[in-house]
């Protein structure tokens, strides 16, 4: 019975770093090292890129870029396949994805979900485990890490070249994993996601796997496949959330695959990076509350009111910050409108309107895109 093991992301930054520079798997990974080299296919998601030299490109948020002898962690930690569809993947440019990938292929390392164009990163990644095709495909939400025609990045999520790639190659594999990364941070799942990934196995997906939210998901079984909302971080040290105790919570997905390409799912918690570096597997009783956390999470996403609930409640805490960057604030005008009132004060009901007609039609949306797109080249 084939065995796969998916972890999430693993980001070779703050007190993590020098082991992965030392190729010290065994402080990095400690007692789930054994599950990562046991098991016959290995896959994770590599936040950010291999560098040389900085080079990084203008965008929002943070900016990562590791040196490239940290892929020695990764590589004595037993992983064999490495997800690059992510949002910082691209945050040094082309060169930083194009040595990346130079860099995995000389440790042996298979890449997936990234390439020197649109084409190229929708590749599917098709590996022979015992007998079984396990297809992979890896996806990214549209942030600044994208591939196009004629440029490096990111697979973007697009359902249409999905069902497209799938129908074109579902002779080549037998079971076929999604890795999804996607969803707003610390929210599992939202209606749209849920919805995304539920049609994902309605076309021919066995696992899909939420990687994005850097939380603890529900999980899912749908029409026969499996759905995984959050799985947390592998291994991440990064400071914006290191006071975030849900940030250090994580789990692998281990799936077993039987000859007749049904499967089941288990889920191996850990802690990582909390405080020491690395990632524990929990004790007995931990893993006990964690099952029973997981078991209601799990309940709690077949409810369609609850999930929209707690998209509303995001929605809501959010709201301001939102308005303020539709709007171009800059971080003095983001702060006065925490409240909202200078929203309130400057823009009328009409002009809202038109905020809301630009945002939200499909049409207006792919110009504001390209415009958008066209002024940052």
């Amino acid at each position: 019975m084939p065995s796969v093991i998916i972890g999430a992301d693993v980001c070779p930054l703050g007190k993590n770093r020098p082991y992965f520079r030392q190729g010290d798997a065994a402080v990095l990974f400690h007692d789930l090292l054994g599950e990562l080299e046991q098991a016959d296919l290995t896959i994770a998601n590599l936040e950010g890129p291999f560098i040389e030299r900085p080079s990084p490109i203008a965008k929002t948020g943070p900016v990562f870029g590791f040196e490239p002898d940290c892929i020695e962690g990764i590589r004595k930690g037993g992983i064999d396949v490495l997800c690059l569809a992510n949002n910082h993947i691209l945050d040094h440019g082309p060169d930083g994805l194009r040595h990346t990938m130079a860099v995995c292929e000389r440790a042996g390392i298979a890449t997936v979900g990234a390439g020197a164009n649109l084409t190229a990163a929708r590749q599917m990644l098709i590996r022979s485990v015992n007998g079984v095709r396990v297809g992979i495909l890896a996806m990214a939400e549209h942030e600044f890490s994208i591939a196009t025609r004629d440029g490096w990045g990111a697979n973007p999520l697009d359902l249409i070249e999905f069902v497209r790639t799938v129908r074109r190659q579902k002779a080549a594999f037998d079971y076929l994993i999604v890795l999804v990364h996607g969803g707003d941070e610390f929210l599992v799942p939202s209606p749209r996601i849920q919805k995304v990934c539920r049609f994902l196995v309605e076309m021919g997906a066995n696992a899909v796997i939420v990687q994005h939210p850097h939380c603890l998901g529900g999980c899912e079984e749908y029409q026969g496949g499996h759905i995984v909302y959050g799985q947390g971080a592998l291994i991440m040290d990064e400071e914006l959330y290191r006071a975030r105790q849900s940030f250090h919570e994580g789990f692998l997905v281990k799936l077993h695959v039987t000859q007749g390409l049904e499967s089941t799912m288990e889920l191996i918690p850990f802690m990582q990076s909390s405080p020491e570096p690395g990632a524990r597997r929990l004790d007995k009783k931990q893993t006990e509350i964690f099952h029973a956390r997981m078991s209601q999470l799990s309940r709690a996403v077949l409810d369609a009111k609850f999930v929209e609930q707690q998209w509303l409640t995001f929605c809501a805490q959010h709201e301001q910050g939102y308005i303020s960057g539709i709007l171009g604030h800059n971080r003095l005008l983001r702060k006065l409108n925490a409240c909202g009132w200078l929203t309130r004060l400057c823009y009328g009901k009409k002009a809202m309107l038109g905020v809301r007609n630009l945002v939200c039609c499909e049409t207006h949306q792919e110009a504001l895109a390209t415009l958008l797109n066209r002024r940052a080249l």
